[in-house]
């Protein structure tokens, strides 16, 4: 990728920095002494915070990385003679480098996605070998919300692909990365998303919503966490200063700072694709439902782009690039992007 001479980019939300309430929050648990590994005052407010948003009814847990998040969510639910059926542009079948299979020795079943969604009838034609010792055994159904794509699932396709696998035995994961953006997307609440909608686990992203390194665990199905203190501590991803990662929390899920940063997120990306759309040669190739945007432009286009605005090519074949806003994404950047785009 060319060096980029804008503060910004478009690359990821990632990429974007820390939330300046968020650093005061930290700041303001840099004070003196507190107990550690989670014994602290500031993670045992956060995970209040996250019941009061999602239910009193489950188990919290705060770790590092969103892979990890992931990966010992499944661990909670597979065992390696089982297997995990997901999307084929799923983050954990394409993006983990191999870690969910090789930590939970399960199989990942990836189903068509070309908006980024699985569809019911395609994971009931997974189930055929149900019982049969010479297959593994379907346990798991993992989605994304939003998707790789920035689609969103409704709440009523969330519901149908619960209903499915809870029928079948097996429990409904989802990764929420970007929850935050699915949720103002569909004007609901992270209950309405998650729990209500029949979510078993879900991996609770912060960090691409304006934290530092902030993720969770969220367990509606409590029986799955039963030993995940263990599984977290083998895992790596037991923080012994855990109040720097609760603090964070607490100040992304207190006043709606949530809910400003990704709507905000989404505007920018609602902008970015109507711009786009007006530019000659250039076609959306999915709904801008949350904070990314996927197009299709020359190919001559895009190192002229690159030049000063940092972003990925989603396909080389198809000329395909993504573009993720952020919480700070600013209009001036996304104008100058169009600009540049019907300039060029």
């Amino acid at each position: 990728m060319t060096e980029t001479k804008s503060s910004r980019a478009f690359a990821s939300d990632n990429w974007a920095g820390v939330h300046p309430d968020v650093l005061q929050a930290i700041a303001d648990a840099n004070i003196g002494h507190a107990a550690s590994y989670g014994n602290d005052e500031w993670s045992g407010r956060a995970v209040e915070k996250v019941r009061e948003l999602v239910g009193a009814d489950c188990d919290v847990f705060f770790l590092f990385s969103g892979t990890a998040a992931n990966v010992l969510g499944l661990q909670s639910i597979v065992r390696p003679y089982q297997s995990v059926i997901c999307a084929e542009t799923a983050h954990i079948y394409t993006s983990e480098c191999g870690a969910p299979e090789k930590h939970t020795g399960s199989k990942l079943i990836p189903l068509p996605s070309p908006n980024g969604k699985i569809q019911t009838a395609d994971i009931e034609a997974q189930l055929g070998y149900t019982g049969n010792e010479h297959h593994a055994q379907p346990r798991a159904v993992s989605i994304t919300q939003s998707t790789e794509y920035g689609t969103v699932y409704s709440l009523t396709e969330i519901r149908k692909i619960a209903d499915v696998a809870h029928k079948n035995g097996m429990s409904l994961h989802m990764d929420g990365a970007r929850i935050f953006n699915a949720a103002v997307s569909l004007d609901c609440t992270l209950a309405a998303t998650t729990r209500e909608a029949g979510v078993d686990v879900l991996s609770f992203g912060g960090t691409k919503n304006g934290l530092i390194a902030g993720e969770a665990v969220v367990f509606f199905d409590r029986a799955l966490a039963k030993d995940f203190e263990f599984r977290r501590m083998q895992g790596m991803q037991l923080s012994s200063k855990m109040r720097f990662i609760a603090a964070q929390f607490i100040a992304l899920l207190s006043n709606d700072l949530w809910k400003q940063n990704a709507a905000h997120a989404n505007r920018m990306a609602a902008m970015l694709g109507k711009g786009l759309a007006s530019v000659p040669g250039v076609k959306l190739t999915q709904s801008v439902d949350s904070n990314s945007v996927f197009a299709t432009l020359p190919a001559s286009l895009i190192p002229k782009l690159q030049k000063e605005f940092a972003f990925h090519v989603w396909s080389k074949p198809k000329n395909e690039i993504r573009l993720v806003t952020s919480f700070d994404t600013e209009e001036s950047d996304v104008s100058r992007f169009v600009e540049l785009a019907a300039k060029t």
